[in-house]
């Protein structure tokens, strides 16, 4: 399997992904901005591009991006003794999405589907899916890890428990002492050392990426015409203020970007339209603020939550 091919897998996912989204919006498109890295024949020791496409104003998306990338070049030092990584050259593909809606009641998702390669043979794929509600609903929560669980169990019975638990250690916010949101999946660095392990991987990477955009669309379908008013607004802005926090200060995929001398715009594309900070800001005790705040935990088994509005 050439890593030809597992861009042109991830290009065509971005493409469907964006189709599928433009539906379930109803209004907004996606505007598309095709960016190169500067050639590797000017001695820059840096190649490749990508295409970054963002969603605004729309009937249910307030700011969205579903970007994809295919780049290589010289691996920058900082990175080789990061993950500890001999000198050589690298190629990392795949797609990143954020979505910001403009409904409180709507929740915010990530999901990103990566592989990296590099010229001495050393390869991985790494990505996950992770839901960050304004207000956690429980039901909404147990629905969606159980579509991670069924995309999980389709590759090995060990998968959703793993990768829960690493979604839950990774989407914490430290000096906040809370999760990101309700968590999901997230997994790095798999490999093998056969083809047919590869193979294998890569198939679980492309179940997990086809398994976004019916998911989301779901909550949305679900979720968007619920009413709300300026009390909730102001409370999406303070969770954004905490989403902001955590892709600048703890996020791996920020830094890797920005450290190889990413595109800015493409890699900040996450960040919402509009956030707030209010100085020690506590919400009302027995308050749907103060209850989303208590669900903010590692470890919580969403799928012993009962399932009473999906079917």
């Amino acid at each position: 399997m050439k890593k030809e091919e597992i861009a042109d897998w991830f290009r065509a996912l971005q493409d469907d992904i964006c189709r599928q989204l433009e539906e379930a919006d109803g209004l907004a498109t996606f505007e598309e901005d095709n960016w190169l890295r500067d050639d590797l024949a000017a001695g820059t020791g840096k190649g490749g591009g990508g295409r970054s496409r963002v969603i605004r104003n729309g009937n249910v998306i307030e700011k969205g991006g579903v970007n994809f990338s295919a780049v290589w070049g010289n691996t920058p030092e900082n990175i080789l003794k990061a993950l500890q990584l001999d000198k050589a050259e690298f190629f990392a593909t795949g797609v990143s999405i954020v979505m910001h809606p403009k409904s409180p009641m709507v929740p915010i998702i990530h999901m990103n589907v990566r592989y990296f390669e590099m010229s001495n043979g050393t390869w991985w794929f790494g990505g996950g899916i992770d839901l960050t509600p304004h207000y956690v609903v429980k039901e909404d929560a147990a629905w969606f890890h159980q579509q991670l669980k069924n995309t999980c169990d389709r590759h090995s019975p060990e998968y959703y428990t793993r990768f829960k638990k690493w979604a839950d250690d990774y989407f914490f916010i430290p000096h906040r002492k809370e999760t990101r949101g309700v968590g999901g999946i997230f997994f790095d660095r798999l490999s093998g050392g056969e083809v047919s392990e590869k193979e294998e991987i890569f198939r679980f990477v492309q179940d997990t990426g086809k398994t976004f955009a019916p998911i989301y669309t779901g909550l949305i379908s679900k979720n968007k015409a619920l009413p709300y008013g300026e009390n909730e607004l102001q409370w999406q802005k303070l969770r954004r203020g905490r989403y902001v926090e955590f892709n600048l200060v703890w996020d791996k995929g920020t830094k890797f970007g920005l450290d190889t001398d990413g595109r800015t715009e493409s890699i900040l594309m996450s960040l919402p339209p509009l956030a707030a900070w209010e100085y020690n800001y506590s919400p009302e005790a027995g308050s749907r603020e103060a209850d989303t705040l208590e669900w903010l935990k590692k470890d919580i088994d969403w799928l012993s939550v009962p399932d009473k509005d999906h079917d």
